[in-house]
């Protein structure tokens, strides 16, 4: 038996970005790897140019996020924002000011299992400290998105990440886990390359759907 952590992010308003580019940020449908280390790494008053710690991190844990309110309980909208010298999705930057669509989810929730390598550099225990008591807000995908729980929820016991999942409640909803292979997966870029720039790497993630595969939109 592997201890898990458990965390509930919920809010009004979340956004976790994946390829993006300034005129068009769209948002993932499930907390990404670079959007759970952004939060854990608030909650640690991680400096983001601190590029050793982050990478540290980000190499600590294997997670796996079930979408909570499944089917179609939660929906898509897009803010709009006008930006200068932004890099577009053609390749090409200009002068002139172009409007960035932001996309975001609302009234999403979601249950996150982590599991901590015992070689970790953070540990579960330290990291319940700091979900507890934040030195810095954190936030869901970006500074606009506020929780509206506390992000910590249990420590279980368990075999596995979809285990773990099992035992919180509501114990239904589409999982996307990193570990628990299968047939039904895809790749993501996600993972950020601590390298002081804007970089990520890709990553498998299986998808776990009890009774057929939900997609909101």
């Amino acid at each position: 038996m592997n201890e898990y952590l458990i965390l509930r992010l919920k809010g009004v308003l979340q956004s976790w970005g994946g390829h993006t580019f300034e005129d068009f940020r769209p948002s993932n449908l499930f907390p990404t790897r670079s959007g759970l280390v952004g939060l854990l790494a608030a909650c640690l008053g991680i400096d983001r140019k601190d590029i050793e710690k982050q990478k540290a991190l980000t190499d600590s844990f294997l997670y796996a996020v079930r979408v909570d309110n499944m089917p179609f309980r939660f929906y898509k909208i897009t803010d709009f924002h006008t930006v200068l010298k932004a890099r577009r999705v053609s390749g090409k930057a200009g002068d002139d000011p172009v409007v960035s669509r932001r996309e975001y989810l609302c009234d999403a929730s979601f249950t996150v299992a982590m599991r901590f390598s015992d070689r970790a550099a953070f540990d579960s225990q330290r990291i319940v400290k700091f979900l507890q008591k934040p030195v810095f807000t954190p936030f869901l995908g970006r500074r606009s998105c506020p929780l509206s729980v506390p992000p910590f929820h249990s420590v279980v016991q368990a075999e596995s990440l979809i285990e773990a999942l099992s035992q919180v409640d509501p114990c239904c909803g589409t999982i996307y886990s990193e570990v628990d292979k299968n047939d039904n997966h895809f790749i993501v870029r996600d993972v950020p390359l601590c390298n002081g720039k804007r970089q990520f790497a890709t990553r498998t993630v299986y998808i776990h759907s009890p009774g057929g595969l939900y997609v909101s939109e």
